[in-house]
């Protein structure tokens, strides 16, 4: 009789075994061995009433064998037949399989001895690695345009390719299974005990575990993650039933014990799920420690292959990573929007929070080092920064502005670079403010980081405080909006865990700006601090459920960034992190789930929120370059068509080498020409000078002798302190004026004028910029003096030309002195008849003054310059006689004119005699009543304004031309780069509309590039 508990077996199993086995099973029909339950199971499921049920129990049976098929005999006779047919068939078939699998399992064990001793011939194999540089670059570069874990995860999951394998396990059960069957049958046992576990199996399973082992962490993976799928769908059941969840293992077990699994059913509900949850999250702990594990091997991995350019071996050219392209064309479109006040809605993601929230710690945490300035309570974010975090093999960051590295594994480098930020972030600070909307762009490479685009803003306040601006809470919003509001942007929203959530600010502007939630990541921060002061730790939970605060997001997650100590690293950090989730009762309750916590959790999702949110939408916005950039164009079409589209550096260059030209250009500037300006100017200057404080002075004198000694004298004076300082400023002026002149005369030769500003600035820069070389003023006094020393006139034409000097000079101060008389007395009779105009009373005064002394000087024509005391009292008395009041300076100053007059007519009757006195000359004088002393005076000016004109001209050909180039130059890659500077000077819709063309097209470029390379990557 055969019997399995309550259970009845089917009638294949009863077919199996002989009638006269009394075989008893302690066990229900779910706990038997596989294979009569594969065989109970195949027989219940045949839906076939014309086929009978052993057939199908022998077709499984003999699927295994592999044998024919015998085809079944008529069924005739008595019972007893039956069974005796029955019992011959199956021992027959017992004996024919037991050779089958005595066979099979020797090929099992062959493979096995096969596969052992292909390790051992792998071991002796010597180590291969350091012969990687024989391999050709183009193999290392499969790494770079090939995608790895793509192509990994292309191929069947090792469970797939493991289904497609025969299970051995199995396989194994069942040989001893069916081998402990037959030899049953042999012995005439009778009892077979099913929870016994045969040698054989324990082997072949104990091999299975090993080649299972061998897989690697891949597949302890894969199991582990199955296992925490299965804990969490048995929890829910759970939870949803309030009923214990079933067995984990379908594994064959011996049978419960009644007063065991009543003492189980006694256990409460919820002690069973307390049991499932700890299970679960020591499995997803398991789990973590593997992933970081795998983590770690593949960064090293990463870091070797990414060194091999700096090794030297292997070079060649680095492409841009995804993440760089992708922060390039949000430099450009900083810049473009900052000048021409537009907004793009490309993808970036905006860190915003309460002041003090943790917002800065979160993203260090997520660059895997300390970065930021720190501070206790005060605002040291003043300015948006954004982040551009990509991988790399070495841990180091830079400015975008700057080519040097920050090394972040050293203490000092971090130091140096929290002081530089801090640094630009006060310089970007405008007096009177106290926050500035200026953006710093700094980039972070390094292993295993996540790519993607981060802003940190300043942290949002409720109360401006003393030191602050009255506006600095309104900006600090406005600069938020501005970044929140675009469409595209993801909002990673920090709220301080260890305050009560009711004193948030940052929330409602959160959810102002995306309502629906559909962009917005919620992070608590300081969840330790939460845990341990909330009296109930159902509100963390209402908070990462999105339940508490009135804002939407897409995700909610809770972590913790270190005990609040500004010396504490990252690896301490992650250490206490990990430690605080594991011993949490937040986790262990089931309020949290382990996806939701800790910074890497974190990290990872922002990563793919932001890598989908850029896909979406970056071709959108390629498209709108592309129509802005059509629009563009057919305005410059139509304003400037016969123009090049020159940016404002492309016209700043242009404009500079003409400048440079026009500098060039005094080089051909003769020297006759440069001395002949340089006289003319130079006697300008100093003429006064030598007639009023030389020349007049000593031909008041005597005689010659004292004639000589006084000009001797005063030019020695005039010589050491005044004439080279005078000669140097006229050489520098003239320089100017002809530098002007050669710009004014390029400007005829269909020059643009937009470059007018520009030339100008430069001209007056240079100039600004030049000084003379205070050398020269020491031997130009040498030669000047030993010029003016030298009273030898050698021939005629010298005279003559002396004399012809003297004339024009006398002249031309002839000429002025008269006209100052005639403004001191007024029109004449001629111009008060012929133009009706009268004189003043003052002019009358003068006037009747001017006769009196007249008169006075027709009687003394040798008169002294100057009128004796008596002198003036006799004009007075004498202009009072005739009703004229007349004041005694007035009489001084009137006759200082009409003597001047009347000396210098003397003195040009007297250059008249001269013309034939260069025989007397010659001869001394001697044995002559000529004397032109006043002649060789003028011929020793003369001749020092030649010489002195000659050496300033040949300075300034040498030297100075040379240096004003160089000036110029100066001022020119100044101003280049000065982009203010130019902006201020180059201006005009012409201008802009280039410069907006530029910006647009280097954009779209940009971002075709950016789309070609994400598709690639996809």
């Amino acid at each position: 009789m055969l019997r399995a508990g309550s259970a009845v077996t089917c009638i294949a199993c009863k077919n199996l075994l002989p009638s006269r086995m009394g075989v008893k099973f302690r066990v229900p029909l779910q706990k038997l061995h596989p294979l009569s339950r594969a065989i109970h199971h195949r027989y219940s499921s045949n839906n076939n009433p014309q086929r009978p049920p052993h057939c199908s129990a022998a077709r499984h049976y003999t699927s295994l064998s592999r044998l024919p098929m015998r085809p079944p005999k008529s069924r005739s006779g008595g019972h007893g037949y039956q069974q005796h047919r029955s019992f011959w068939v199956a021992s027959l078939a017992a004996r024919l399989l037991k050779l089958r699998y005595i066979l099979l399992g020797s090929a099992v064990g062959g493979g096995y001895t096969a596969k052992k001793t292909y390790d051992e011939w792998k071991d002796m194999f010597p180590d291969m690695s350091q012969y990687t540089w024989i391999v050709p670059d183009f193999v290392w570069e499969l790494s770079e345009n090939i995608d790895l874990d793509k192509l990994a995860s292309a191929l069947p999951e090792l469970e797939e390719i493991a289904k497609l394998l025969p299970d051995m396990e199995k396989i194994g059960e069942n040989f001893t299974f069916l081998k402990s069957l037959l030899s049953s049958e042999t012995t005439g046992e009778s009892t077979l005990r099913v929870t016994d576990v045969p040698p054989t199996s324990a082997a072949m399973s104990d091999s299975s575990d090993k080649q299972f082992k061998k897989q690697g962490l891949l597949s302890e993976l894969i199991l582990i993650q199955q296992q925490i799928q299965q804990h969490e769908e048995e929890m829910r059941r759970a939870a949803a039933n309030n009923a214990p969840p079933p067995p984990r293992e379908p594994s064959p077990s011996p049978a419960p014990n009644p007063s065991t699994s009543q003492s189980k059913r006694k256990s409460s509900d919820k002690e069973k799920i307390d049991q499932l949850q700890e299970e679960l999250l020591r499995t997803q702990l398991k789990y973590q420690r593997l992933l970081e594990r795998l983590e770690k091997e593949n960064k090293e991995l990463r870091k070797v292959v990414l060194q091999k350019d700096d090794k030297g071996i292997h070079q060649r050219k680095v492409k841009k990573s995804l993440i760089d392209m992708y922060s390039e064309v949000l430099d450009i479109l900083s810049d473009y929007d900052s000048n021409y006040n537009t907004q793009d809605q490309l993808p970036r993601v905006v860190v915003v929070g309460d002041q003090s929230a943790g917002k800065t710690s979160v993203l260090e945490m997520i660059a895997q080092a300390r970065i930021f300035p720190r501070g206790s309570g005060e605002m040291m974010t003043r300015s948006p920064v954004k982040v551009t975090l990509s991988e790399g093999p070495h841990h180091v960051a830079m400015f975008k502005d700057s080519t040097r590295e920050f090394d972040l594994g050293k203490e000092e480098d971090l130091a140096a670079l929290r002081h530089e930020i801090e640094l630009r972030m006060r310089k970007s600070v405008k007096e009177g403010q106290t926050v500035s909307p200026e953006t710093i762009s700094l980039s972070v490479k390094g292993p295993g980081i996540q790519r993607m685009v981060l802003v940190d803003l300043p942290g949002v306040i409720s109360t401006v405080t003393a030191g602050m601006a009255a506006d600095t809470k309104e900006t600090i919003f406005s600069i938020s909006k501005a970044y929140m509001q675009n469409p595209n942007a993801i909002i990673l929203c920090i709220q301080d865990g260890s305050v009560d959530a009711e004193r948030s600010i940052v929330t409602d502007l959160v959810s102002q700006m995306d309502p629906q939630g559909k962009r917005t990541i919620f992070v608590l921060t300081k969840v330790d601090l939460a845990e341990k002061n909330l009296a109930s730790s159902s509100r963390i939970q209402q908070i990462v459920e999105g339940k508490l605060f009135p804002m939407k997001a897409l995700g909610y997650f809770a972590v913790v960034t270190g005990k609040g100590s500004s010396n504490e690293s990252i690896d301490s950090i992650k250490d206490y992190e990990e430690d605080f989730f594991q011993k949490s009762r937040l986790l262990r309750d089931g309020m949290l789930k382990a996806h939701q916590v800790t910074t890497k959790n974190l990290s990872l999702a922002v990563s793919d929120c932001f890598w989908k949110m850029v896909r979406e939408s970056v071709e959108q916005q390629a498209d709108a370059f592309k129509a802005s950039r059509f629009n563009l164009e057919t305005e410059w079409k139509n304003n400037y068509p016969r123009l090049r589209e020159l940016d404002r550096n492309e016209l700043y260059e242009k404009a500079k080498n003409e400048i440079l030209d026009e500098v060039i250009s005094l080089s051909q500037v003769t020297p006759k020409h440069w001395e002949s300006i340089l006289q003319k100017k130079l006697w300008e200057r100093v003429s006064t000078h030598v007639i009023e404080n030389i020349y007049l002075p000593a031909a008041q004198t005597i005689n010659s002798g004292t004639f000589n000694t006084t000009v001797d004298i005063k030019l020695k004076q005039w010589t050491d302190k005044q004439l080279p300082h005078k000669a140097l400023e006229v050489a520098w002026e003239t320089l100017q004026e002809e530098f002007a002149r050669f710009m004014a005369e390029y400007k005829g030769k269909d020059q643009d004028d937009i470059f007018d500003k520009l030339k100008e600035a430069v001209k007056d820069e240079s100039i600004k910029r030049h000084k003379w070389n205070e050398r020269a003023m020491d031997s130009l006094r040498v030669i000047q003096h030993n010029a003016l020393e030298d009273r030898s006139i050698t021939d005629k034409p010298q005279w003559d030309a002396a004399i012809h000097f003297m004339e024009e000079t006398l002249q031309s101060r002839l000429k002025d002195t008269d006209s100052v008389i005639a403004d001191m007395v007024g029109p004449d009779w001629k111009q008060r008849w012929l133009s009706w105009k009268n004189r003043t009373p003052e002019q009358h005064i003068r006037n009747e003054t001017k006769n009196e002394l007249e008169r006075l000087l027709k009687l003394h024509e040798d008169h002294t310059a100057y009128l004796a005391n008596d002198e003036v009292t006799t004009v007075r008395k004498n202009l009072e006689a005739r009703g004229v009041e007349v004041d005694p300076v007035l009489i001084k100053d009137t006759w200082h004119q009409l003597f001047r007059r009347h000396f210098l007519q003397k003195a040009l009757l007297h250059c008249n005699l001269c013309r034939r006195g260069f025989y007397y000359y010659q001869r001394h004088f001697v044995d002559s009543e000529l004397e032109c002393n006043d002649v060789v005076l003028f011929w020793r000016i003369q001749r020092m304004l030649a010489i002195t004109a000659n050496t300033l001209r040949q300075q300034l050909t040498n030297t100075e031309v040379r240096r004003l180039e160089k000036n110029v130059k100066e001022v020119l890659e100044d101003f280049g780069e000065d982009t203010a500077k130019k902006v201020q000077l180059i201006t005009g819709r012409r201008v802009q509309l280039a410069e907006d063309l530029k910006k647009v097209r280097e954009i779209q470029e940009k971002l075709e590039a950016f789309i070609e390379a994400l598709h690639k990557e996809k």
